[in-house]
């Protein structure tokens, strides 16, 4: 539904931002942000802010911004806003939702705490959210709104290639696969992984026919890129006429990217969910609409 709202945002979002005000209706104010020597922030809003508020924040590197987040918000509230909505096109520690060793930090249940103590609402793209089915049980807000990323590479990757294999890197990668693949009927499986460390990890092909095929693999994230280009290298040795890659957030930390072109990679696509010289689609019309759709 319409609303006169205001759009907050931190310049480094600049870009993604005035587009998605322009499309939602909503008037964008930029947040002055200031560094002390110390380290610490010193941010100021607009000095009256209208009843509803959405705040724009895409939480890649998180740490600081999830200062951000606290201080924004509390002080939004102070400004006048009612009804503050999160558009996290990214939302960051969704990994960690469990202990698997005795004593972890259950990250996921925290922040998740932390950003529904802030927000009454919080839209996001495909969340890495694997033993949970849905986002409120992770970030227990009145409304939760899940955008699919994967959905958007499908129409763009059918745009490029002719009944392309989609495979998934791993089986936490099967969601989106099968999103994907469902909407324009493509071919598709999933890998297996075994995970060393952050960086060392094991990968088995399933039992399919790649040879002369164009592959794509898709996933909702490529951090270190390890994962995704033993995958390519497996494939291309395989048959794979081609392998692309497309993903929802490209992380693509330290030398990610380069990684993957030196495993063979074709072409890299991503959604701008996360500012990248890959962004090949953008979710900001999705975005648009679900705000419009808010309660």
């Amino acid at each position: 539904m319409g609303y006169a709202a205001s759009l907050l945002y931190f310049d480094d979002e600049a870009p993604f931002a005035l587009r998605l005000a322009e499309l939602a209706g909503l008037t964008p104010h930029a947040i002055e942000k200031h560094r002390f020597p110390d380290g610490e922030l010193k941010l100021r809003l607009p000095p009256a802010l209208p009843r509803r508020v959405v705040l724009l924040r895409s939480l890649h590197n998180p740490n600081e911004k999830l200062i951000e987040l606290l201080l924004a918000a509390r002080t939004a509230r102070e400004l006048g806003a009612q009804h503050l909505t999160l558009v996290a096109p990214y939302l960051a520690y969704m990994r960690q939702d469990m202990a698997f060793q005795p004593g972890e930090v259950v990250s996921q249940h925290i922040v998740g705490q932390f950003i529904a103590s802030l927000c009454d609402a919080v839209i996001t793209v495909d969340p890495h959210l694997h033993r949970i089915a849905r986002l409120e049980q992770a970030v227990p807000v009145r409304q939760a709104v899940v955008l699919s990323g994967a959905l958007l590479l499908s129409d763009w990757i059918a745009q490029h290639h002719t009944q392309p294999f989609l495979m998934g890197p791993d089986r936490e990668s099967a969601q989106w696969v099968a999103q994907a693949a469902k909407r324009h009927d493509f071919d598709h499986a999933v890998c297996q992984k075994v995970r060393h460390g952050d960086q060392a990890v094991d990968i088995a092909l399933p039992d399919v026919d790649v040879r002369g095929r164009a592959v794509v693999l898709l996933d909702d994230v490529a951090s270190s890129g390890r994962t995704v280009a033993k995958a390519a290298e497996l494939l291309l040795a395989a048959g794979a006429a081609s392998v692309d890659v497309a993903v929802t957030h490209a992380l693509f930390a330290a030398d990610a990217f380069e990684v993957l072109k030196a495993a063979g990679v074709s072409q890299v696509w991503s959604t701008d969910c996360i500012a990248h010289h890959t962004n090949a689609v953008s979710v900001a019309p999705a975005i648009a609409e679900a705000l419009r759709n808010l309660a």
